[in-house]
């Protein structure tokens, strides 16, 4: 009976030693679980503030980069690119009028004339092609200057004038002209209405600088987005 009774015994110890681990494990389970997302938590800020420390430097890098390249430039060198710089250089003379063709019976007159868009062509072609400095019959183009129709005349830089016109651009002679007889292109065009159009190559074409006045009243300098923080 004493055997049987200490047999029990030693079962009921070895039971109560498993239930102890058991227990133990749970717990040390439950508490690993409870410290994952807390551990994560941790690792995303600690990337976070790496990723805004990197930025940070590279918008100081950037901030650098501008004023180097700003300095480098130059005043003459921004006022040339601006247009505010009369130019001297190689490129093209081109010289347009309306045709000297007689509209059929039916047919629009204007067709035989020159329009906004027709200069238009022409000179985005020319800029296409590379063109450095352009300008209309004595006025600089810029970045704000209009061509359009002002009754039986365009406006350029609001300063009218009327058929023949000239432009004038620096570039790549050769370019320039192929920009504009190229196969299908806007001379071609043109020609169909009898538009007359004659280009000029030269070593020693001058492009005015621009004459108009340039002040911005409504738009203010402001921080580009992702350095305003």
């Amino acid at each position: 009976m004493r055997g049987i009774r200490q047999g029990s015994w030693s079962i009921a110890c070895v039971c109560m030693v498993l239930g102890f681990m058991l227990a133990v494990q749970f717990r040390t389970t439950q508490d690993i679980k409870g410290n994952v997302p807390f551990q994560r938590v941790e690792e995303l800020s600690a990337r976070l503030l790496e990723t805004e420390q990197e930025r940070d430097g590279l918008r100081e890098e950037l901030k650098l980069l501008r004023e180097n390249t700003a300095s480098s430039m130059g005043t003459d060198e921004l006022r040339k690119q601006a247009g505010f710089t009369a130019l001297e250089g190689e490129g093209i003379i081109v010289r347009m009028d309306d045709s000297t063709m007689t509209s059929k019976a039916g047919e629009n007159p204007n067709l035989y004339l020159i329009h906004d868009d027709d200069l238009l062509r022409v000179i985005n072609e020319l800029r296409a092609a590379g063109a450095e400095a352009i300008s209309v019959n004595g006025q600089r183009l810029i970045g704000t200057s209009e061509i359009r129709c002002a009754g039986p005349t365009l406006s350029v830089n609001n300063v009218r004038s009327s058929a023949p016109f000239e432009i004038r651009a620096i570039g790549e002679k050769k370019t320039l002209e192929n920009a504009i007889k190229m196969r299908g292109g806007v001379a071609e065009t043109l020609k169909v209405w009898g538009i007359q159009l004659e280009t000029e190559l030269s070593d020693n074409v001058r492009v005015p600088a621009y004459k108009g006045s340039l002040k911005f009243v409504y738009g203010h300098e402001i921080a580009e987005q992702g350095e305003a923080q």
